[in-house]
């Protein structure tokens, strides 16, 4: 009887999820974090799955329902689930198939704080000066230039262009402060994909991707992905750097309030720099997003 009970109600919470959310890829791990034949738990929407490896296929189910398997999608190094019906494939990084690339799993950190806020702190660069500071910003270098923003119906994204920012150490190839360029995606209600500058070749684009696995409505886990032109370091001192950016990030995403994400344009005072968030915020309403944000009242 409890674990009927227990299913009852699992099935009662995805019937409050949006379409958006719900038939939806979701994030969960790095494929390489999973062993064969070792059962872990983790949460998606407040539901309880478990998941392992098994003779080489990786197999989700919820804990409630173990007989009834979910949907996986290996992809960028991660494995990904959905609790509704998803489409077929995933958003597209083409560069993450590229040979001379180095590809990373950067790390699945536990934050407190909804998913829609760390996409939202992952798109300002206003904050690099104050919180990456003498990295990815200094002063006096605080100025957020003017940049180009677009909600693309066609491809269900938005796109962020013309971003520059001066950074005293971009990436950890760099050797000296520069002016780099951004490009922000926004392809998922809870991903997004930065393309930037590569120090080690001026015409190529290095990406760094944060995947947000919602696990609550005000709790989440950052998946960072990085696929980097660098024939000088290491993997694991990529990743540390970046880990470095992100450990710098999480106390201020801790200490946001509301923790969720208020999507009403009144709820917040916006300023220029904010371009992007303000985007996201009207895209993730238009879509119906309802976990994880506080919805514009009508």
């Amino acid at each position: 009887m409890p674990q009927i009970a227990s299913a009852n109600t699992s099935a009662h919470a995805l019937r409050e999820l949006s379409p958006a959310v719900r038939d939806a890829w979701q994030v969960i791990s790095a494929a390489e974090d999973i062993e064969e034949g070792h059962e872990r738990p983790t949460l998606l929407f407040g539901q309880p799955l478990r998941y392992l490896r098994e003779g080489g296929d990786i197999r989700v189910w919820h804990a409630a329902m173990p007989g009834q398997l979910l949907p996986v999608l290996e992809r960028y190094g991660f494995v990904w689930t959905s609790l509704g019906t998803p489409p077929a494939g995933l958003f597209e990084i083409p560069e993450f198939a590229e040979p001379d690339r180095f590809n990373i799993c950067a790390g699945s950190i536990g934050v407190n704080v909804s998913a829609p806020r760390a996409i939202e702190n992952f798109l300002d660069m206003g904050h690099f000066p104050y919180v990456h500071t003498d990295i990815l910003g200094a002063e006096p270098h605080t100025e957020v230039k003017e940049y180009d923003v677009e909600i693309s119906y066609e491809r269900d994204e938005i796109l962020a262009t013309r971003c520059r920012f001066f950074q005293p150490r971009a990436a950890l190839s760099a050797s000296e402060g520069q002016e780099v360029e951004y490009i922000y995606r926004v392809p998922h209600p809870y991903c997004s994909v930065l393309y930037k500058s590569c120090p080690a070749e001026p015409e190529r684009l290095d990406v760094i991707a944060i995947f947000a696995q919602p696990t609550g409505e005000e709790t989440m886990r950052t998946h960072l992905m990085l696929s980097m032109i660098d024939h000088e370091n290491s993997l694991a001192s990529m990743r540390r750097f970046q880990q470095t950016i992100f450990g710098q990030d999480k106390p201020i995403l801790e200490n946001q309030y509301p923790k969720r994400l208020p999507l009403d344009p009144r709820a917040e005072t916006p300023i220029r720099a904010d371009k992007s968030a303000i985007a996201y915020r009207r895209w993730l309403s238009q879509k119906g997003v309802n976990y994880g944000v506080i919805p514009q009242s009508a």
